[in-house]
């Protein structure tokens, strides 16, 4: 796909603190695809779309729930409501109709249970770009460096106990992504006797 049109986007739209953190994610993007068998280029059009509509008015990201039949649970929820929209729109307006990006930047900051190794790179990718900075950070790029799904499990992990500490909505996705990668990461411990 040519990319040309977001990158547009991305010039008028965003802040210049937003264009640094969507560089950054999309450079992180590419190498952990790179690193972990996923696509590239998936990676970086998944990277350049994901914060789409971060940043925007809530009023304005309400309307579009409304009129996107998106659900009621993302009213008023800008930090997990930008995704979603951003995702509807990619495939709406941009006409990208591949699932797998779809769903690396409608779950990019939820996670979900059975992510994909893309989705798994944009979740990570947007966690730990260089820009970003906050208790635990480094502990999580030591982990990505070798394994993937640690590290979106410890992100995981950090991010509920953050969000339960904040009285915010949880949502389930987060949860239910949480306890699939705990099962998964056992499964791989036993696989290698540990």
């Amino acid at each position: 796909m040519n990319t040309d049109s977001i990158r547009e986007y991305i010039e008028k739209n965003f802040s210049e603190k937003r264009k640094i953190h969507t560089e950054g994610v999309r450079k992180t993007a590419i190498a952990l695809a790179q690193q972990y068998g996923a696509d590239p280029e998936k990676a970086e059009i998944a990277a350049l779309f994901h914060d789409m509509f971060r940043g925007v008015p809530a009023d304005v990201l309400n309307y579009y729930i409304k009129h996107l039949a998106l659900p009621e649970q993302y009213i008023d929820n800008p930090n997990l409501a930008h995704g979603k929209i951003a995702a509807v729109i990619m495939e709406r307006d941009y006409g990208i109709t591949d699932a797998d990006i779809i769903h690396a930047v409608s779950y990019h900051t939820t996670g979900r249970a059975g992510m994909s190794v893309l989705e798994k790179v944009i979740y990570i990718a947007d966690a730990i770009e260089p820009n970003r900075s906050y208790p635990g950070i480094e502990e999580i790029r030591r982990a990505v460096e070798t394994d993937l799904e640690q590290a979106c499990l410890l992100s995981m992990c950090r991010t509920i106990e953050y969000v339960k500490t904040q009285g915010v909505f949880l949502d389930a996705d987060t949860i239910a992504a949480r306890d699939d990668l705990q099962k998964q990461y056992a499964i791989k411990e036993k696989e290698n006797g540990e």
